[in-house]
């Protein structure tokens, strides 16, 4: 049987855009997980708007079977409670039937860091008389400096920054912006960079993305993880790293070295700060390392 969409997956697709101003990834995320229960559905002749509570929690077994993560589990009815809490409110539905669900259990993941050293050892292998690699000294030094999301640093353009004041301004998610300071140290290879390697690789062409490809047009997250995993490797770096690793360890760091935990929210552009607390966590295990590694009784 050929799968047609529900219509109504597109009406509150719109309606949370328009609403809360979601990035382009959340909503593909929404539309993946809404297409794949709504298919699941009708292959049992059912339907979105006709759905009960068994059949969403038959739903969720199906993924338990299919060996599905608690995490993305829990993403899903998040998705399908926001989708439900929508029909409501418009009348389409009577009963939601996503209530009392719980979530499934999960447990505090600490993001993975590299310490400081890793870090030194990672942003010193970039061999800035290469015009590429200069771009990646100053994509690394700024991404390590300011704690940007990927997508957030391969998409600046050139109007964001502000070398006089030494700070950039972001665009984060939920279009909110932010204003975040580079640091010296970033902001002496940004100017290299602008100087000695991005007129090169541009070769005379237009353009304002900040951190152009090789064939100057926006770099896509996928090429710069693949040249975060290079430099890695060449500095030997044996922690097992993710797109967001500088992230982490700029947060981390700062952390470590006295900073109030309301400021590196504002830095990270989380807008709630139990997001960042994790991050508090992740300083008291590095804590208990040092402890048991340096201390007589550890």
């Amino acid at each position: 049987m050929t799968y047609t969409p529900a219509p109504v997956i597109d009406q509150f697709l719109d309606a949370v855009w328009l609403e809360k101003g979601l990035s382009d990834n959340t909503l593909s995320s929404y539309r993946r997980d809404l297409g794949l229960y709504d298919k699941w559905l009708q292959a049992r002749g059912g339907t979105l708007l006709g759905a009960q509570k068994s059949e969403v929690l038959g739903w969720l077994g199906e993924l338990a079977t299919r060996g599905q993560s608690a995490r993305s589990s829990a993403r899903m009815l998040s998705c399908l409670r926001g989708f439900y809490r929508y029909l409501l409110r418009e009348n389409r539905i009577s009963v939601d039937p996503t209530l009392n669900i719980d979530s499934p259990r999960l447990g505090r993941s600490l993001p993975k860091s590299l310490s400081e050293d890793d870090v030194d050892q990672l942003l010193s292998q970039p061999d800035t008389a290469l015009p590429l690699e200069l771009r990646d000294k100053a994509m690394l030094e700024l991404l390590y400096a300011s704690g940007l999301r990927v997508s957030e640093l391969i998409g600046l353009r050139l109007h964001q920054l502000s070398l006089n004041q030494g700070v950039i301004k972001v665009l984060g998610k939920g279009s909110k912006e932010r204003l975040v300071p580079m640091g010296e140290e970033a902001l002496y290879w940004l100017q290299q960079y602008l100087q000695n390697g991005r007129p090169e690789m541009l070769s005379g062409s237009g353009g304002d993305v900040l951190f152009p490809s090789r064939r100057g047009q926006q770099m896509t997250r996928q090429t710069f993880w693949y040249r975060i995993k290079h430099y890695a490797l060449r500095a030997g770096i044996q922690v097992e790293l993710s797109p967001h690793t500088l992230r982490h360890a700029f947060a981390t760091h700062l952390i470590n070295h006295g900073a109030d935990l309301r400021v590196v929210q504002l830095l990270l552009g989380h807008s709630d700060l139990s997001t960042t607390q994790i991050y508090t966590h992740v300083a008291r295990e590095r804590m208990k390392q040092l402890h048991q590694q340096h201390h007589p009784r550890g």
